[in-house]
């Protein structure tokens, strides 16, 4: 018999209002753009910045895949000293909330 994960999948819009609330609740300063219709093909989903450090975070459900103009914003600001850059799909949870919340991580 097949063992099925009993927990549902999570959508690439609830994740981002998880990440949302999580790097909110961390103290950071959030940018989303809600209407990508008119923006350059590729930009990461989210923008966070807290005490001089830059975050930008490209968001996929598990089984989302990226495109070749999203790997290439990542790829092009990865090589920056001044900026981090992360791929999170809900999996990464744990490490999101720690990159997010640091020392305030609490044991759940």
């Amino acid at each position: 018999m097949k063992k099925t994960n009993s927990l549902p999948a999570i959508t690439e819009k609830e994740f981002m209002d998880e990440v949302v609330e999580t790097a909110q609740l961390g103290g950071w300063l959030v940018y989303h753009t809600y209407d990508s219709r008119r923006s350059q093909a590729g930009f990461p989903d989210l923008v966070m910045v807290r005490h001089g450090r830059v975050i930008f975070a490209e968001l996929k459900s598990e089984k989302g895949r990226i495109r070749p103009e999203q790997q290439l914003w990542l790829d092009e600001l990865m090589k920056s000293d001044a900026v981090e850059t992360f791929l999170w799909r809900p999996s990464d949870s744990e490490t999101m909330r720690k990159t997010l919340l640091g020392q305030r991580l609490l044991a759940q």
